[in-house]
C-alpha cells in the first residue's frame, strides 16, 4: 500500500471515529456522567498521553512565554470551550442534529477570515454562508429531537453551533501556531491549558462519577471518547494532511454526517425527521457554494 493509499485510510477512519463518536458520548451523557465530567476526563487523559510521548519523540522545543497567551486562547477556544459546548449541547440533543450541524464549521471559518483576515467574499460565497447559516437555524429552532434521548434539542443544537465556531476561531490561531512549533509540542501545551480551562467545571462531575458501579458499556464507551475520538482521530489526521490535498481531507470531513446517521440510526439511537434531512440539505449546500472559486 503506497502513501497516498495509507493517507485516503487514514482521513476515512479518521470521519469514522469521529462519527461513532456522537453516539458514543450521547450513551454515556447525561445518564451516567455529566457533559462537564466526561471533558474533563477526556482532556486530562489526552493531555497525560501527549506529554508522555513527547518525552519520546519530536523536538525539545521551549515556547517564548510571550506566546503562551495566544496558545492560552487556542485552547480556550480548541479545548476547553469547544469540548464543553459540544459535550453539554449533546448530552440535550440528538446525535444526527450535532453532526449536521458540526459541518457549518467551513462557513463559519469562511465568514471569520473575512472579518479578521480582511479576506476578500465574493456573491456566490456570500449566498452560500446564508443559504447554510439558514440551514443550521432551520435544525436550532425547529427540530424536535425525536427518536433520541433529546430533553431540549433547541438549547443543545445552539450549544452545538457555538461549538463550530469556538472550534473556527481555534482554527484560525492553530494555524499560525502550527507553523512555527512541532505538533506535538503544540498539543502539548494545548492540553495543559486545556486543564487548566476545564478542570474547575468539570471536576466535580468527574469525580462523581463511580468507576467501581459502572457497566462495562460505559467504560467502553468513555474510552472510545478519549481514544479514539480525540487522541486517535488527530494523530491519524496528521498522516491525512501530510500527503493529501485540503480538498481531499475536506471530503472526509463532509462524512461525518452521513457516517454518524448511519450509526445513529442502525443502532436504534435515533431517527431521521423531515427537519434533519432539509437542514442538511440546505448546510451542505451552503458549504459547497463556499467551496466555489471566484470566476470573475
Amino acid at each position: 500500500m503506497n502513501t497516498r493509499s495509507i493517507a485516503i485510510v487514514c482521513g476515512f477512519f479518521v470521519a469514522l471515529f469521529y462519527a461513532y463518536n456522537f453516539t458514543a458520548a450521547k450513551e454515556v451523557t447525561p445518564l451516567h456522567i455529566g457533559p462537564f465530567g466526561l471533558t474533563w476526563y477526556r482532556v486530562v487523559a489526552t493531555c497525560a498521553i501527549f506529554w508522555i510521548i513527547s518525552l519520546f519523540a519530536g523536538p525539545k522545543e521551549r515556547i517564548p512565554s510571550k506566546e503562551l497567551p495566544l496558545i492560552a486562547l487556542a485552547a480556550f477556544c480548541g479545548v476547553g470551550f469547544n469540548m464543553v459546548t459540544f459535550m453539554w449541547g449533546l448530552s440535550l440533543t440528538s446525535p444526527i442534529n450535532a453532526s449536521v450541524l458540526m459541518v457549518s464549521t467551513p462557513i463559519i471559518v469562511l465568514v471569520l477570515s473575512a472579518v479578521f483576515l480582511k479576506e476578500r467574499l465574493f456573491a456566490t460565497r456570500i449566498i452560500g454562508i446564508l443559504v447554510g447559516f439558514s440551514g443550521a437555524a432551520f435544525l436550532i429552532f425547529l427540530s424536535t429531537g425525536a427518536g433520541a434521548q433529546a430533553s431540549n434539542p433547541t438549547l443543545g443544537n445552539l450549544l452545538i453551533f457555538v461549538n463550530a465556531v469556538s472550534y473556527a476561531f481555534y482554527i484560525l490561531l492553530a494555524k499560525k501556531l502550527t507553523a512555527k512549533y512541532h505538533v506535538f509540542t503544540l498539543m502539548k501545551w494545548l492540553y495543559f491549558f486545556g486543564v487548566l480551562l476545564i478542570t474547575p467545571f468539570g471536576i466535580t462531575q468527574g469525580l462523581a462519577f463511580d468507576f467501581s458501579m459502572a457497566s462495562t458499556t460505559t467504560l467502553l464507551n468513555i474510552g472510545y471518547v478519549i481514544l479514539f475520538a480525540t487522541f486517535g482521530t488527530y494523530m491519524l489526521n496528521i498522516i491525512a494532511i501530510r500527503t493529501l490535498k485540503p480538498s481531499v481531507v475536506a471530503v472526509f470531513v463532509y462524512l461525518q454526517p452521513l457516517l454518524a446517521t448511519i450509526i445513529a440510526v442502525g443502532l436504534g439511537k435515533d431517527i431521521i425527521t423531515w427537519q434533519k434531512a432539509v437542514a442538511g440539505l440546505l448546510i451542505f449546500s451552503g458549504v459547497f457554494l463556499t467551496s466555489l472559486k471566484n470566476k470573475a
